[in-house]
């Protein structure tokens, strides 16, 4: 077995976290990182698991200019000096802000939440509007947030702080929940959806109870069940609701055969449920490689699982690398009035794939089938203007999308001739379209320091910086946890006594509940 050496990078110890060199090899078809820590030894984990595809989408990959106003120096180098500095390369796309440590759930795999690690992480609402204006005065500003935690619905204030974020100017207001309190407190969502919500990302394990028994502890399916129904009710009584995006977590042993009847689940729910975003396992703590290779799965057989189950509708080849969308923006951000506002996304072409999907009666038709992506792509990138674009229209459009051209192309029209938010948000809620996305959050076994310099997926902190995704959580939160936290009151170790209890009593309740098959097999 010889490994061909594709790239070289720079990666961290498992055990100690020091930077070290990093190797990208192809061994059969399969890429691993293997890398040599002076003093904990060798280590080896699957990278990527198809060489052609990688080959493929690396096509795209490109170095960029981050932000126009970094906050912090490059002493250390990459990944010590976050902030964001002027080494990273991407701005803010979506930016997290951690509303509390506290949570509803006491799920077997996370030890983060109050209850179990003894203090509380729980920011003012003052705090979190100096957060955001931190994020506002980024150039270009990020203008996405996201509410997390914790469980952020917990806070009875949320819907103040979404009210806040809405005032302050941001354009997607984002909450990611299990959707418990969703499910249970009908008047709290609606609230929350008055006050400016735009999405819901609805933890979503599978449509079987195992996988949530696993993960959850329980089967927590129900609730997810019933926020769904409380969307749908809230859109039938205010014409309007968040969208839901559902947001499996795919381990390979686990739930990774689920990853069809996922996608028909939110195509039976599409008047509501407007995307999945899956996100393969992140293998934090140590682990021995025999228990990670069990778990690991990489995004080329998350591809792989839903072409298999989809029957081939949806293909491998029908989904994007992120970057691929950096033309597009740069073209909007060209020709646009508030061309500024739009991001700089130089994402490492394997941290996320996407794609659309039209559902037509029982069948899933890609993009990729009713316009030739590639072609508009190669005309963005050539600096073509809106008028010379909307005249190229008609050789984008495929013969198979005659059944979709009055849904679809006014829109895209629209998109092309405004250039702004509203014209692109638009697309995303057609009622017959559903977008389908995987996003690999990195652990300390596949760090890629590459990946993370151009990461898009953001925290805002107590102290103004703004830390990547990967680099935050691998690195970064327990200190500032430790920092800004403090021990529970007694008022709060009361509310964990009787979540508990609650938890049980859903235990229970949902113990014989399984989701008919019919709502997720056609």
């Amino acid at each position: 077995m010889t490994d061909e050496i594709v790239r070289e990078t720079l990666s961290v110890c498992p055990e100690c976290f020091r930077v070290i060199p990093a190797k990208i090899v192809n061994r059969d078809g399969k890429l691993y990182m293997v890398k040599d820590c002076p003093e904990h030894g060798h280590f080896e984990e699957l990278y990527w698991a198809d060489y052609p595809l990688y080959e493929e989408y690396m096509k795209y990959f490109e170095s960029g200019s981050g932000i126009d106003n970094p906050s912090t120096e490059v002493k250390e180098g990459c990944p010590w000096d976050c902030g964001l500095c002027p080494l990273h390369q991407s701005s803010s796309v979506l930016t997290n802000i951690d509303v509390t440590n506290r949570c509803n759930f006491r799920c077997p795999i996370c030890f983060a939440n109050a209850a179990h690690s003894g203090y509380v992480w729980e920011p003012s609402i003052e705090e979190i509007g100096q957060w955001m204006d931190n994020l506002l005065k980024e150039r270009p500003p990020g203008l996405a947030v996201q509410f997390s935690g914790g469980e952020p619905t917990v806070r009875d204030d949320l819907a103040d702080i979404i009210k806040m974020a809405r005032d302050k100017g941001f354009k997607q207001i984002m909450v990611a929940s299990n959707g418990a309190r969703l499910a249970e407190d009908y008047e709290f969502y609606k609230s929350l959806f008055l006050s400016g919500l735009s999405t819901v990302y609805l933890q979503f394990d599978g449509v079987r109870p195992e996988a949530f028994i696993a993960a959850r502890g329980f089967n927590a399916l129900p609730l997810k069940v019933k926020t769904i129904e409380n969307t749908r009710r809230m859109k039938k009584e205010l014409g309007g609701a968040p969208t839901v995006v559902l947001v499996p977590t795919i381990v390979k042993n686990v739930n990774a055969d689920q990853v069809g009847d996922v996608i028909r689940y939110a195509a039976r729910n599409i008047d509501v449920v407007k995307g999945v975003d899956f996100q393969p396992v992140a293998l934090t703590g140590r682990l021995p490689q025999e228990e990670r290779e069990k778990m690991r799965i990489t995004i080329p057989e998350l591809l792989d699982n839903i072409e298999e189950q989809t029957d081939g509708q949806i293909r491998k080849e029908d989904f994007f690398t992120i970057p691929t969308v950096y033309p597009i923006l740069e073209w909007l951000r060209r020709v646009s009035k508030d061309g500024s506002a739009y991001p700089r996304v130089r994402t490492h072409p394997v941290c996320g794939v996407g794609t659309y999907v039209f559902l037509h009666k029982k069948e899933f038709i890609p993009i990729t089938r009713l316009i030739n992506v590639n072609k508009l792509v190669d005309l963005m990138s050539k600096g073509v203007s809106k008028t010379e674009l909307l005249l190229r229209i008609p050789t984008l459009v495929k013969s198979e999308s005659v059944k979709f051209i009055k849904d679809f192309l006014p829109v895209f029209k629209e998109i092309i001739t405004r250039g702004d938010f509203g014209a692109a948000s638009a697309f995303h809620t057609l009622p017959n379209i559903l977008f389908i996305g995987a996003m690999h959050f990195q652990d300390p076994y596949n760090f890629d320091v590459e990946r993370v310099m151009r990461c898009v997926i953001h925290y805002a902190l107590p102290d103004g910086r703004v830390i990547p995704f990967c680099a935050y959580n691998n690195f970064y939160r327990k200190n500032y946890e430790e920092k800004y936290s403090r021990p529970p009151n007694d008022s709060e170790k009361e509310e964990f006594k009787e979540q508990v209890k609650q938890i049980s009593e859903w235990r229970e309740r949902f113990k014989d509940y399984r989701l008919p098959e019919e709502l997720y097999r056609w």
